[in-house]
């Protein structure tokens, strides 16, 4: 019976990695993002919530909408940024 090998092996997780290594743009972006606190997302996701029910309750609706769906990609952007902190493509780079 023949096996099926799908990719050849490689020894290490590095190897690995490596093969899948970020572009230029991403490791640029990656460095910059870095460097923010993590709870700043947070942060300014629960501005954005206080800021819409402020809104809401002034009577601008619209406006309160606009805000508030800004949580979702804020807390996005949050989980981005740890990733990148702590698994980034910069732990290639030694």
């Amino acid at each position: 019976m023949d096996t099926l090998v799908s990719e050849p092996y490689t020894s290490s997780p590095r190897s690995k990695a490596r093969a899948h290594a970020e572009g230029t743009i991403a490791k640029a972006i990656e460095t910059q993002t870095a460097k923010l606190p993590s709870d700043l997302f947070l942060w300014a996701a629960a501005g954005s919530m206080g800021v819409a029910l402020a809104l809401q309750l002034a009577g601008k609706k619209p406006a309160s909408l606009f805000i508030g769906q800004w949580v979702a990609p804020l807390l996005l952007f949050g989980v981005y940024n740890k990733v990148v902190k702590t698994a980034g493509s910069d732990r290639l780079d030694y």
